[in-house]
């Protein structure tokens, strides 16, 4: 949701005016919540309704997207296919999954799918316990989400950072990897790769340093010094 995590501490300090929404069924939003490829054509949907109110009222164009987890994978998504974020010239990738099937969902669920077809999955939204109820259907649907676009389709002309927390028990590390390969090396864009030691798949305890290194990376961005690589490339740790 729109204040998750980091989220509202970094729209505070962001250089540029910004904006943070709920997708349909989450915290303030209306509607059902979907786990798979439904669910990330309704979160594509809701990203348009923004974007186009935003330009209907205020003018607004879209410098910079910023997503975390699904979020971050359903923003990806939106700059390879809208129109308007062929022109979006920055990409922050927090924590996203590239290997859909490579979770443990099933596993942890199968007893429950065994003997209801169905598990009733308990998630904290804005610090309220909120119930998904999810069916193995649900499971392959969310498996056949397909990520590999990024390879081919994403702007040419978008600069990324990606963030991954190496302690992520919920998104291997390496997916982090994986997508810095596909960032990388590109003529006409960059891609700058951070793993904060420590954090887990929601940063908890880490949320200054995720924020402090999209701030820096947002400044080199504007001051068109970026270059692949690794986040503080040359500058040595405090040990």
């Amino acid at each position: 949701h729109k204040d998750y995590l980091f989220l509202k501490k970094l729209a505070q300090r962001l250089s540029i005016d910004s904006c943070r929404l709920d997708f349909r069924g989450n915290h303030e939003s209306n509607g059902s919540w979907f786990m798979g490829e439904k669910g990330f054509t309704n979160d594509l949907q809701d990203i348009d309704a923004v974007v186009a109110y935003l330009k209907a009222q205020y003018g607004y164009g879209v410098n910079l997207v910023i997503g975390h987890s699904r979020g971050s994978i359903v923003g990806m998504q939106w700059l390879a296919t809208a129109p308007e974020g062929q022109d979006v010239c920055g990409y922050v990738n927090v924590a996203a999954r590239y290997r859909m099937k490579l979770h443990t969902y099933y596993d942890q669920w199968r007893e429950k799918f065994e003997k209801t077809g169905v598990f009733h999955w308990k998630v904290r939204v804005a610090g309220k316990q909120v119930v998904r109820e999810v069916r193995p259907e649900d499971i392959r649907d969310f498996e056949e989400v397909d990520t590999s676009f990024v390879w081919t389709k994403f702007p040419a002309k978008t600069d990324v950072l990606t963030i991954h927390g190496l302690a992520d028990l919920v998104v291997p590390p390496f997916d982090a990897m994986i997508y810095a390969r596909a960032f990388s090396n590109r003529p006409t864009a960059t891609h700058t790769l951070h793993y904060v030691e420590g954090a887990d798949h929601n940063f908890i305890g880490h949320h200054d340093e995720v924020v402090d290194t999209i701030i820096g990376w947002w400044d080199q961005k504007s001051k068109g010094t970026l270059k692949d690589g690794v986040w503080l490339t040359g500058v040595k740790p405090k040990l």
